[in-house]
């Protein structure tokens, strides 16, 4: 189990509210940063396309400028991605960088490299939550993310790790290992450990549209991990989209989330490359207003989670005036 004590607690609880003072006292900051450490990653899944097998991590100093420039932004939490992030050497030092900034800080990893030596390290850091994405229970071509390799670094987290777990599954990789994924469930809350689920979007971040045995999957996965997040996010964006129906929302990518790619570049998504493209050292409180008014045609079947929940704060406020750049070829 993950080993907290009461000021682990409080700490949380704490970020907790300053996060939920961000979202509602202001419509023109970012909540959500992702940021990639290094395009590089040690495995190679079929359906993902953000990585490469060659490129150096990012140097510490240039991503140290840009987490300094999304504290200026007041930006409420930031992620560390990749490719795999733990490929980074100096990860805990931006992870502590951050925090420093009173940023909540997280990770997404496939968890192939934690070793006991960079979970002590991150713990130092203070590092509030990681993601360790698995999708079936052997490896396959298009998956590499299997239970069987990492099973044993789920151990070593639910007994060293003081900050938050969550295993993340993705429906719709493999349809005929569906079942696959309550499988991983069951082993995460074996370990005391967070398990939520995912639908497999195209390489726009749109529908892969689910099966029925899918459908049965995700629905008994969820009642194995319930969650308060989890559970908004099915009612308000899952549901639909696994039914094969748009959502009717506003997306606020590049203003509550924004992704910054390894080029340090602002876009709107991880799917959605090359809009706004701006250097997130030139991202200004205006940029960030208008991408909170421009109307984005992809919305409606977008499947990316981070960026539905995001974007659940504003949902009643700030309308969409700006059309959208992509869909008029203004960009």
């Amino acid at each position: 189990m993950r080993n907290t004590s009461l000021s682990d607690r409080l700490d949380d609880l704490g970020s907790g509210l300053r996060f939920l003072g961000k979202a509602l006292g202001s419509r023109y900051n970012p909540l959500l940063a992702q940021m990639v450490v290094t395009r590089r990653c040690n495995l190679a899944c079929g359906y993902c396309n953000e990585y490469d097998d060659f490129s150096p991590p990012v140097p510490y100093e240039t991503l140290q400028a840009r987490v300094d420039h999304l504290a200026a932004l007041n930006t409420a939490s930031l992620t560390f991605t990749g490719g795999e992030p733990l490929l980074h050497p100096d990860l805990d030092k931006l992870v502590r960088a951050a925090r420093a900034h009173g940023m909540i800080v997280t990770m997404i990893t496939n968890g192939f490299r934690l070793t006991r030596e960079w979970i002590e390290r991150l713990n130092a850091a203070g590092l509030m939550g990681m993601q360790i994405s698995i999708d079936n229970l052997v490896p396959d071509e298009i998956s590499m993310k299997s239970l069987k390799s990492v099973e044993g670094k789920l151990e070593l987290l639910s007994q060293l790790a003081r900050f938050k777990v969550n295993v993340n599954s993705v429906l719709g990789v493999s349809g005929e290992r569906t079942d696959e994924v309550v499988t991983v469930a069951e082993t995460a809350a074996k370990y005391g450990l967070q398990h939520s689920v995912g639908v497999l979007h195209d390489h726009t971040g749109n529908l892969k549209p689910l099966s029925k045995a899918q459908m049965d999957a995700y629905a008994r996965v969820t009642k194995i991990s319930p969650s308060l997040v989890h559970s908004l996010n099915y009612w308000l964006f899952q549901k639909n989209l696994m039914h094969g129906r748009p959502n009717d929302w506003k997306c606020r990518a590049g203003a509550r989330y924004l992704y910054i790619c390894e080029e340090g570049k602002v876009h709107w998504c991880s799917q959605q490359r090359g809009y706004p493209g701006t250097p997130l050292l030139d991202y200004t409180r205006e940029d960030i207003r208008r991408e909170f008014h421009t109307d984005k045609s992809c919305a409606p079947t977008c499947t990316l989670s981070c960026v539905h929940q995001m974007s659940m704060f504003d949902r009643l406020r700030g309308a969409q005036t700006r059309p959208d750049p992509l869909a008029s070829g203004a960009a």
